[in-house]
């Protein structure tokens, strides 16, 4: 499937494109293939850019000063993948962005994505409502950690993404739940018992 489709098929239910915009939207997309390990954005870059996953996993973690990684998100595949704060504030990304997977995605630069949003308003339309969906991902997270147990967060984890075990590892998930991988299995032990 080429990138005008793939395009195409991720905003479609949310903003309909003329032949003539989806073509000038697309052309401001490069491909971008990353391998297994190697980062879509390091921590300390500005994330200029907003990038559509088509294939792989990536994940989004923070760089802690013992050596230790926090896994804070996952990105599938028709994810939209940047580090919000940044890109909105031109500043330094808290966080890394690397694939766990060869993944693709198609990129656009945010001053490309600015220039489209006046030449196409549908496109700043969805760009609005995406960042509602980044806003609401953001507050369900904070509830599930303030209000949901780690077995509930688990539970609400696979039912989002059942493919997540067979693509991620164990001691990612285990972090992003905020819990070690014993509890982790133990959890899915009394699950599938």
């Amino acid at each position: 499937m080429d990138k005008i489709q793939k395009l195409k098929n991720r905003i479609d239910t949310v903003v309909s494109l003329t032949d003539e915009e989806l073509s000038m939207f697309s052309k401001a997309f490069v491909l971008k293939k990353i391998s297994k390990n190697d980062f879509f954005l390091k921590e300390g870059q500005i994330a200029n850019f907003i990038g559509l996953l088509n294939q792989g996993v990536l994940i989004y973690f923070k760089s802690m000063d013992n050596g230790d990684e926090i896994t804070t998100d996952f990105a599938f595949e028709g994810d939209w993948v940047t580090a919000i704060q940044s890109r909105l504030s031109n500043s330094p990304s808290l966080i890394n962005i690397k694939a766990i997977e060869n993944s693709e995605l198609l990129v656009i630069k945010q001053q490309d994505l600015s220039d489209i949003y006046i030449k196409i308003p549908k496109i700043e339309r969805l760009g609005r409502i995406l960042m509602e969906q980044a806003y609401l991902k953001m507050v369900e997270q904070n509830i599930d950690f303030q209000v949901f147990s780690a077995k509930d967060r688990y539970e609400r984890l696979l039912k989002k993404h059942p493919q997540i075990f067979q693509r991620v590892q164990l001691y990612h998930i285990a972090n992003y739940l905020g819990i070690d991988p014993k509890s982790l299995s133990r959890i899915r032990k009394q699950i599938f018992d």
